[in-house]
């Protein structure tokens, strides 16, 4: 690559770690130029007073504008202001998915303290009111932090985040008009200016090569509207293209936006027709956000040519549209009904509808470029770049890649490297043991999706996708053999695999090729891809859980992978508590994708498990209405399965829920029902524990009649047992019965 211009912004020279957390930012591109104006606007808009709660600055800027990186380099350069930390996550995935404000606020919090218990989620995973959202702003009270939310979607996913602490900043990135949130001003990225433009070809593509043909130059860069992502694409294909001309260069691009034009103009009408009306005629969802997605206001180049030109008007007026649409909201948004502006209520508008993602139309010369680029890779390349849309949140390093695509480690880490070289993958923080980590695009993943599907065989797309999944299954097993090597063989646990499918429940890794390279015989692991030690192990499966858990849900999604995927939940399940930092919501997720598979398969025992799984950890979290229901719904799956003891065990959980609400009525005659059936199986211990919370339930009725009967009964249970320490502590419990009973209690 070519020598840094002297003119080229260097950026923030903040030592690395002057701030904590600036490590979770993503890397960026090296070389950023522009953008002075945006950088200002945004450190003035900071600078405002803020009114009752957190302010927020929004970001806008198409798909392609470079707008998560100029967040990225804002917030090194205000990080020092913020000593308690910077926090950051994404709000969309890739592909598309919107990540409920919930689960933001769980990743968040375990930013802010990875020690400190995160609720479990809520019935609905947004609103000001779910769990996580509430823990977030309380733990925010009395911090200076910065938040960075990268892809919001909609105002209903940062809203219940904003807490009441003016310290606090929220930076937050978008491709549409972020409406709904009063009191914020927009910068709304365009293009780069000329100067900027040519700053970045000329260091990406050569100095020597730009300053020969300074009009060429232009005119790429009109072509691509003058969006860094564009200019970085194009920079690619003229590396990899040394004796092509600059002008060539943006011929090359409008020649294949014009084709894209042509070619999406027939066949597209009757489908843009049936889009843009849903299906009684009226506009679909998502239509009417505007092709400007908040484009304007900025440095964009004001003329071109051909494709260019016609791009960039859109931008233009799209911009000015934006920006009124912003104030108008904001307007309309200001103080409903007359609220004082300290109050939670008057900062949105009632019920912020979720948006649709911002597509990146056909003729875009994002696209244009994306196709000159990928027209001239390597097979192994392309198909390694198609792949990767399957791996969890598109996010892979080289032991996952080569997992996707069926070839040797190193192999994989050289070919990722070159898709990074030339702009098409995004690095991303590495892991906490230095390996690299490489993310798709949003901006590319649907054409990247749609070439998969035209050049890619559908059973080599099951096939890789299962490869990863056993990648995943054989290197969190090794995980866990590291942290547990007494306990890595034996086929007893928790109980944490009740649930599972078919052949995934405990010890069901024999034969499966799950264990492999833990058990003596086993062909061990390759050595790229092994784990060095019990740290090593440990780390790996922290920094890696939110992956893990993705290719979890992924799989049981498209519920294709049922097997593999249980195998994975029940890895899982065994090694995530190892860490000692396993959280309760990570478990909770796992036994929620246990219950969809089981429920799709038509198994209602396992089903019925993994509800109880469920209901327990709401009972541990003291939410007692939440665990009567699930442990109800576990009696009914139980009842279909005509499986007693868990009918029993759910019978005595719900009269748990019952005990702890107050409800002794309730508690007595649930806690009766679990009697009579552990009676019925002859389980006299559980039977002696059942008969002590009869007694206990009709003691709050004070019904000391029929407690001293029921205590009287477990003292023969346990005699008969020879649990002396069982009768010591319930006769201690009848005796302290019959002393209120006699002072008139």
């Amino acid at each position: 690559m070519a020598r840094k211009t002297a003119t080229m912004d260097p950026g923030p020279d903040a030592p690395a770690g002057a701030a904590p957390g600036l490590e979770r930012l993503p890397a960026g591109p090296s070389l950023f130029v522009g953008r002075r104006a945006e950088l200002a606007a945004l450190r003035a808009a900071a600078a405002r007073p803020a009114n009752g709660r957190c302010p927020v600055l929004v970001l806008a800027g198409r798909p392609g504008s470079g707008r998560t990186a100029l967040a990225a380099r804002f917030a090194r350069t205000v990080a020092a202001d913020y000593p308690d930390g910077v926090l950051f996550a994404r709000l969309s995935a890739p592909d598309g998915g919107r990540v409920p404000p919930g689960r933001a606020a769980r990743l968040l919090l375990e930013q802010i303290d990875p020690e400190a218990a995160v609720p479990l989620p809520g019935v609905v995973e947004d609103g000001r009111d779910e769990p996580g959202c509430v823990a977030l702003r309380e733990a925010l009270t009395g911090l200076r932090v910065l938040l960075v939310l990268d892809d919001v979607r909609d105002a209903g996913q940062v809203w219940p985040l904003l807490a009441d602490e003016p310290g606090c900043l929220v930076l937050a990135t978008t491709a549409g008009p972020l409406t709904g949130i009063e009191d914020i001003d927009p910068v709304i990225l365009g293009g780069l200016d000329r100067t900027a433009s040519g700053e970045l070809l000329a260091d990406l593509v050569g100095g020597t090569r730009i300053s020969c043909d300074p009009v060429g130059a232009a005119d790429l860069a009109e072509a691509c509207a003058a969006r860094p992502a564009t200019l970085r694409l194009m920079a690619g294909w003229l590396r990899a293209n040394p004796k092509t001309a600059v002008t060539d260069a943006a011929r090359e691009l409008n020649a294949v936006v014009g084709e894209e034009t042509a070619s999406g103009a027939g066949a597209g009408a009757d489908a843009e027709e049936t889009s843009r009306k849903g299906p009684g005629g009226g506009k679909a969802p998502g239509q009417g956000n505007g092709q400007g997605n908040g484009q304007g206001k900025g440095t964009g180049q004001g003329k071109g040519t051909g494709q260019g030109k016609a791009q960039e008007k859109g931008t233009g007026a799209g911009g000015g549209a934006a920006k009124g649409a912003f104030r108008e909201d904001r307007e309309e948004a200001a103080t409903p009904g007359g609220r004082p502006p300290g109050d939670p209520a008057a900062w949105v508008k009632p019920g912020p509808a979720p948006a649709e993602p911002v597509p990146v139309p056909d003729n875009d010369p994002l696209l244009g470029a994306f196709t000159l680029l990928y027209r001239g890779l390597p097979a192994a390349q392309a198909r390694m770049l198609r792949t990767l849309t399957l791996a969890p949140a598109q996010t892979a390093d080289p032991r996952t890649a080569s997992a996707l695509v069926g070839c040797p480690v190193p192999d994989a880490a050289a070919t990722l490297a070159a898709l990074a070289e030339r702009e098409l993958l995004g690095e991303e923080a590495p892991a906490s043991d230095g390996t690299p980590r490489y993310r798709v695009p949003g901006r590319l993943y649907p054409r990247l999706v749609r070439l998969r599907e035209q050049e890619d065989r559908p059973a080599e797309t099951e096939l890789a996708r299962a490869r990863l999944l056993e990648r995943l299954v054989r290197l969190t097993e090794s995980a866990r053999a590291l942290l547990d090597p007494a306990g890595c063989g034996s086929s007893s646990g928790s109980g944490s695999g009740r649930g599972l499918g078919p052949g995934v429940g405990p010890g069901s890794e024999s034969g499966s090729g799950v264990g492999a390279g833990l058990g003596p015989g086993a062909e061990p692991l390759p050595v790229a891809l092994r784990l060095r030690s019990a740290a090593h192990a440990r780390e790996w499966l922290l920094g890696e859980r939110e992956l893990l858990l993705g290719a979890v849900a992924d799989a049981i999604g498209q519920g294709d992978l049922d097997g593999s995927a249980g195998r994975l939940v029940t890895a899982l399940l065994r090694a995530l508590p190892l860490t000692g930092a396993a959280a309760p919501t990570d478990l909770y997720r796992l036994h929620e994708l246990v219950l969809t598979v089981a429920e799709r398969n038509g198994r209602p025992r396992r089903a019925s498990a993994a509800l109880l799984n469920l209901a327990d950890l709401q009972a541990s979290a003291g939410r007692w209405e939440q665990a009567a229901a699930h442990y109800r719904a576990a009696l009914e799956h139980a009842r279909t399965a005509d499986d007693e003891p868990l009918c029993a065990r759910a019978l005595e959980g719900a009269a748990g829920c019952h005990r702890a609400l107050g409800d002794a009525v309730r508690a007595a005659d649930w806690y009766g029902r679990a009697l009579g059936l552990r009676q019925s199986l002859g389980d006299h211990a559980a039977e002696a524990r059942l008969l002590s919370r009869v007694a206990e339930a009709h003691t709050a009725q004070r019904r000391f009649d029929e407690a001293d009967r029921e205590y009287r009964a477990a003292l023969a249970v346990l005699r008969r047992l020879g649990d002396e320490r069982g009768r010591e502590a319930v006769g201690a419990a009848l005796a302290d019965l019959r002393e209120r009973a006699d002072a008139g209690w």
